[in-house]
């Protein structure tokens, strides 16, 4: 992808969980969220058999999975869950 990565943001729910989650965890959440940045759709969709939901997608890396919206008027990504099974 070219231009400029998108922007994150968190739903308040995901950011009280990162703000949980141990140092590794968090980094690992961190890496995630910078390489769907950088390709939003580069990751599968939360649910396939949902033509209307494109731009909801789930990002999963080890034991830790984020589901985040695509908010493409905006160019950013919206971080609505993350889940750390730690």
């Amino acid at each position: 992808m070219t231009g400029q990565p998108y922007a994150i943001r968190f739903s308040g729910p995901a950011a009280k969980v990162l703000d949980t989650l141990p140092e590794h965890a968090e980094d690992v959440v961190w890496d995630v969220l910078d390489a769907a940045a950088a390709d939003p759709w580069g990751f599968p969709q939360w649910d396939p058999d949902d033509p209307e939901g494109q731009d909801v997608r789930l990002a999963s890396v080890g034991r830790t999975s984020l589901t985040y919206w695509i908010n493409r008027p905006l160019h950013r990504l919206s971080v609505l869950n993350v889940l750390w099974l730690g």
